[in-house]
């Protein structure tokens, strides 16, 4: 058994090569033996969001607190909630970040493949971050 103090890691801020606006990342913990998840608290401030990306083995996320968006390439924003799960499967092109007007925070949780979890792509223009009606 191995417990991780929650205030041995230290938070950092999303890269601007990789997010539009504030968000902080609080790393959880990493691949360790065999195993191959990893995961981090990500809080999203109002306004705040990934790039576009996708994962070799797919991507859940949990959200801890307030109001967010998800939108996979191709497929409507959805809003979503605390409480709600989100998978988002291997490869596919998506992104994910507070509203406009709410801060957001979730989990997330991937595998590594071959060294790599993440492919990171283009910014989601504000054209595209356009939250439902």
């Amino acid at each position: 058994m191995d417990i991780t103090n929650g205030c041995s890691q230290p938070a950092q801020e999303g890269p601007e090569e990789y997010f539009t606006g504030s968000t902080r990342i609080d790393p959880l913990f990493d691949p360790r033996d065999e195993a191959r998840a990893a995961g981090a608290s990500v809080t999203f401030e109002p306004g705040a969001r990934t790039a576009w990306h996708t994962h070799p083995l797919g991507q859940r996320l949990i959200i801890t607190d307030g109001c967010g968006l998800v939108q996979r390439d191709g497929g409507p924003i959805a809003q979503v909630r605390a409480g709600d799960v989100v998978w988002f499967p291997p490869g596919e092109k998506h992104w994910h970040g507070a509203t406009p007007e709410t801060a957001m925070t979730h989990i997330a949780i991937q595998e590594e493949q071959d060294g790599e979890v993440v492919t990171w792509l283009e910014h989601v223009s504000d054209e595209e971050y356009a939250p439902p009606e």
